[in-house]
């Protein structure tokens, strides 16, 4: 077995360090989150979307505690991320947080939320970690990791169901065209939506979900998603062009098409909505 160089050790230790230390982040926020849930004043950003005290507290918590272990890292929150900024990502490492996914039924006291954290090397998210408050569970991995959840090694689950009992995830409002393509989806498939862009990724990779579409899903909501989707061997595809790597980002950025799940259903979904999509990674 040949010997890894000096370099590549260094940064394999480098690199599991950073998976240590997110999953010990997202950790310590788990009982804070809980706590709040229904039970935190909410208020409405400019885009109409909710934003609660508990978005801003655990952004900030997560933010310190892995800017203290690696302060050369770049940093991407939700709320931390100043609306007509274009933030360029030069270090190796960055992370993209979104510290409550699923705002609005956090707020009601709905438990389809989430925290949300990846990290990228090189702009390409490598490891992702979902907290589904849902079932209390951490799901975490990546490409070459693998999916664990509760850190328990999993292989994530293919779907015994018939087709029509498959469940495929979508976000609603949808636009007209949308709808119209979707059809033979929505008469042949049950669907869920979950009002958590960030969960809907996570139980794709874990297969209690066949297949997801996304039309809304920012970098914060999408890149720990794609991690783990990826660790799980699931496809994701990106209409036109795909988000990754990230060089830079502005926080008014257009949310990028995105088809992931069993390869099945996302040829599926891809022939219902026709168009060009590009498999992420490219071969």
């Amino acid at each position: 077995m040949p010997r890894l160089s000096n370099h590549s050790r260094c940064a394999a230790v480098e690199l599991r360090h950073r998976m240590n230390a997110g999953r010990v982040a997202v950790q310590s926020q788990i009982t804070f989150f809980g706590k709040l849930c229904g039970n935190v004043a909410s208020d409405w950003k400019e885009d109409n979307s909710r934003v609660t005290f508990a978005d801003f507290a655990i952004s900030e918590r997560i933010l310190h505690a892995l800017r203290e272990d690696f302060p050369r890292d770049d940093f991407i929150s939700e709320e931390a991320v100043p609306a007509d900024e274009m933030i360029q990502l030069e270090a190796t490492y960055a992370w993209v947080l979104d510290p409550v996914d699923g705002t609005n039924n956090y707020a009601l006291g709905f438990s389809a939320c989430a925290i949300s954290l990846a990290l990228l090397r090189d702009g390409e998210p490598i490891y992702g970690y979902v907290y589904d408050h849902s079932s209390g569970s951490l799901i975490e991995g990546g490409p070459g990791v693998g999916l664990l959840i509760d850190g328990r090694k999993v292989i994530a689950l293919a779907s015994k169901q018939k087709d029509s009992q498959v469940l495929l995830g979508l976000h609603f409002p949808m636009t007209d065209s949308d709808l119209r393509a979707l059809a033979p989806l929505l008469t042949e498939n049950k669907v869920r939506a979950l009002g958590s862009i960030a969960l809907s990724c996570a139980l794709t990779a874990t297969g209690y979900l066949g297949g997801v579409f996304e039309t809304k899903g920012h970098l914060w909501d999408i890149a720990a998603g794609v991690a783990l989707m990826l660790g799980a061997g699931r496809k994701v595809a990106f209409q036109v062009e795909t988000p990754f790597p990230v060089r830079s980002f502005c926080f008014h950025s257009p949310p990028p098409r995105m088809i992931a799940g069993d390869q099945k259903q996302v040829d599926f979904i891809v022939k219902c909505l026709g168009g060009d999509w590009l498999f992420y990674p490219q071969n």
